[in-house]
């Protein structure tokens, strides 16, 4: 169990059933089609509990952004291949090597960098690069690809095995079925001119949803990131739910700590709130104000859907406020809400709310 040793006032409940079923449906769905996933963990900070799932139900590539969560998963006896999900930085190149089988990369000073160092462990280290498809986040220009690719072969101490894109994370850039093409005719250019076989294409991640139920030809698309499907049950462009997933696998639920009948707006002269916006308010009488205690520093607020037919006014650093409308809450209550991607990241990262598992299996 993850969270702070004292009562909680806020936690996270975790359905690990319904998490097993999204993983298991899914390695189905896609592998219909010869297209392996890679389980993204930094969603749920490396949770090992939740990495034994994934592996349990065919997923045996753990992919993270963080070094430690891979190691978080290591120590815990998570038994899989795991991925480090961005470039390495030049100050973190041991860690990248002893702890992680695979890395994403985008720089050559880098990458000479895990070459030197994986040498000095006598190991070779696996990089797959990323490739600039159009949502300019990472990737190296694919009008650069060749002579960068040319150069990596130089280095002894690293081994290239695949390729790479991102779509929808920065940019909102679609994995439209032209993009897929592209990166496939990418991959067979590097295999042709370098006689090297590429054991990944990695086409992007929960994006790819619609691209994959409605193209005729997947290319050399071979693998998938998939968080959110998985966690949320849903694909991530327009957020609909994915047919026969769960999308409740995680409740965020907290305590009424106040319960009060205030008027609608403030009163008094005003300036800046604490996070120096100008907040604007509707003129809706007298109303039920209902406070729970957690805020800005626990959740992203506004990712939060309440169950209840009630509404989010605000919050502070550690006060939500609730318009209860008719619904009587009372001090002691509890209130559930749904999460979205951003809400789910940051109650997962927080040290203040507590993670608890249901359903377990």
């Amino acid at each position: 169990m993850i969270g702070t040793a004292a009562p909680a006032t806020s936690r996270v409940e975790i359905n690990l059933g319904k998490i097993a079923h999204n993983a298991e449906k899914l390695v189905q769905f896609y592998g219909a089609k010869g297209i392996e996933l890679m389980g993204v963990t930094k969603t749920v900070c490396g949770d090992p509990t939740i990495a034994k799932i994934f592996v349990n139900k065919g997923i045996h590539m753990l992919a993270d952004s963080k070094i430690e969560n891979i190691k978080k998963m290591r120590d815990a006896g998570v038994n899989a291949q795991f991925v480090l999900l961005r470039s390495p930085a030049l100050s973190e190149l041991d860690a990248v090597v002893t702890n992680a089988a695979i890395s994403m990369n985008t720089e050559l000073a880098v990458i000479r960098g895990l070459s030197t160092t994986a040498e000095k462990y006598n190991k070779v280290h696996e990089i797959i690069l990323m490739v600039e498809m159009g949502d300019l986040r990472e990737g190296i220009m694919p009008a650069d690809l060749d002579g960068f690719v040319e150069e990596v072969l130089k280095l002894s101490g690293v081994k290239m095995v695949g390729i790479a894109a991102n779509f929808a994370c920065f940019g909102g850039v679609k994995p439209s079925d032209k993009k897929m093409k592209d990166l496939s005719k990418l991959a067979e250019l590097i295999e042709a001119k370098f006689s090297l076989p590429l054991l990944y294409v990695s086409g992007g991640n929960s994006a790819n949803y619609n691209w994959f139920t409605t193209t005729g030809d997947i290319g050399k698309i071979n693998n998938l990131r998939l968080g959110e499907s998985i966690y949320l049950g849903r694909e991530t462009l327009d957020r609909k739910a994915i047919p026969g997933l769960f999308t409740d696998a995680f409740t965020f639920v907290s305590e009424v700590i106040e319960s009060k009948i205030k008027p609608s707006v403030p009163y008094g002269e005003t300036g800046q709130d604490a996070f120096g916006n100008e907040p604007q308010f509707r003129e809706r009488g007298m109303i039920r104000r209902v406070i729970v205690p957690f805020g800005s520093q626990d959740v992203l607020v506004r990712g939060l859907t309440p169950s209840l037919d009630i509404e989010i006014l605000g919050s502070s650093s550690d006060h939500t406020i609730i318009d209860a409308k008719d619904v009587n809450l009372q001090v002691g209550d509890k209130v559930t809400f749904s999460l979205n991607y951003g809400a789910l990241l940051a109650v997962m990262s927080s040290g203040y709310i507590t993670k608890k598992y249901t359903n377990v299996i």
